[in-house]
């Protein structure tokens, strides 16, 4: 009795050991989706949120001549990063749009949004040195801002879509 007791008390172990492994061996929920990352110059992720295909989000910063707040929008469309459109309350220094680089339509308030841009960044991703708190780099997602001055004001950073491993690029 003793013995088949002993048996029957470690049948267990062989299963619990199995699932073990395949949990350890299955990819994270997060490794199996497109994230929107902020990484330092040394490489350190800063922000990291999901980013599923078709959603998008905006980097909105203040100009630094006029103080006025200027947006640029993207979207994970089809694996690739994509600027999608631009707002600019105002023709302040820099601010113009391209002939043939999307459409210009008036915002209604005096400022305007430049539509249908639909260009790629390469390599989904781009280097932004972050400004300082008075400029305020800050990602924009549905009503969400993440201030990046608040987390690397002056510094190097890359912001990235990041494609789960095997997703086509």
């Amino acid at each position: 009795m003793r013995v088949s007791r002993l048996i029957a008390g470690r049948a267990w172990l062989p299963a619990l050991l199995l699932c073990a492994g395949l949990a350890a061996g299955a990819p994270s929920a997060a490794a199996d989706e497109a994230r929107l990352e902020v990484l330092d110059a040394g490489g350190k992720r800063l922000v990291s949120v999901p980013m599923p295909e078709g959603e998008g989000w905006c980097l909105e910063w203040n100009h630094s001549v006029e103080g006025f707040p200027v947006l640029d929008c993207y979207r994970h469309w089809k694996g690739r990063m994509v600027l999608k459109r631009s707002h600019l309350p105002d023709f302040a220094a820099g601010l113009d749009h391209i002939p043939g680089r999307g459409r210009q339509v008036s915002d209604g308030e005096g400022g305007y949004w430049i539509e249908d841009i639909d260009e790629p960044v390469p390599g989904n991703a781009y280097r932004l040195r972050v400004g300082a708190i008075r400029v305020d780099h800050r990602l924009v997602i549905d009503e969400s801002r993440t201030s990046l001055s608040r987390l690397a004001a002056n510094e190097r950073v890359t912001i990235r879509l990041a494609l789960p491993a095997g997703a086509p690029e």
